[in-house]
Formats: structure tokens, C-alpha cells, sequence
């Protein structure tokens, strides 16, 4: 007799609930600092992107890691200010608000899409459970 390794769909569509809520959690964190000039190393801060991978097989969804976006960063003109350079301008974070809203829908309809799966299996299994009495 052979042994299967079965991931089921409630292993997948966990593994995708957990990988939606850390994504949401990076994203908001770059709309929390998207105005962030000065960070501690004295850069302004610099956007956070999730990188996923899928699992063995067919196992669902892992984040591999978090890689800063090392795209330019937005330039102001504030000659005030004290952090601006000598033509006056003051670099300022590579969060494009826009995006990120974007990207935020995108994540909050997966993790809503990952939890009607679940809802669903529920829902099966209750049935199943009726039917058996």
C-alpha cells in the first residue's frame, strides 16, 4: 500500500490566509511611513515588497522574503527643510500611496477569497456530518 501525501484545500487556503495577512501588514506598514524622510540610518524609508513561493507540490503559499523596492526615491523641493541637499531638495520615501492601495485591495480580496474556501469546506463538512446522523 502506497502512502499519499495529501495537502488538502483547508492546508492551501490556510497557508494563503497567513501569506495575504502578512502581505496586508507590509503594506501597511509602507502607507504608515510613506512620508518617513529620516529613518535611523539616515535614508528616507525605503517601500517593503513580499516575495512569495508555493510549497512542495501543491501546498499552498509560503513568503519567502522581504526585499526593499531599491527604485529611486521621490525628490521635493523644500529648501527649508534640513534635510535637503544643496539645490533644496529633500528625498523622500518610494511609497506611491496609489499602489499601495492597490496592492492592499488585491491582498484583502485573496485573504476574503482564501476564507470563503474555508467557509465552505466548513459548510461541507456539516453537511456531511447531517447526513451521517
Amino acid at each position: 500500500m502506497a502512502i499519499v501525501n495529501n495537502i488538502g484545500s483547508m492546508d492551501i487556503a490556510i497557508s494563503g490566509l497567513k501569506a495575504q495577512n502578512r502581505q496586508m501588514e507590509i503594506i501597511s506598514n509602507n502607507i504608515a511611513n510613506a512620508r518617513t524622510a529620516n529613518t535611523p540610518n539616515g535614508q528616507p524609508y525605503r517601500r517593503l515588497e513580499a516575495v512569495f513561493k508555493t510549497g512542495q507540490g501543491l501546498s499552498g503559499v509560503d513568503l519567502e522574503e522581504i526585499v526593499p523596492d531599491m527604485s529611486d526615491f521621490e525628490k521635493i523641493l523644500d529648501p527649508e527643510n534640513p534635510a535637503a541637499d544643496a539645490s533644496g531638495y529633500v528625498s523622500m520615501p518610494n511609497v506611491s500611496l496609489p499602489v499601495e492601495m492597490m496592492n492592499l485591495s488585491t491582498a484583502t480580496r485573496m485573504y476574503q477569497a482564501n476564507s470563503a474556501v474555508i467557509k465552505r469546506y466548513q459548510q461541507i463538512v456539516e453537511t456531511s456530518l447531517e447526513l451521517l446522523r
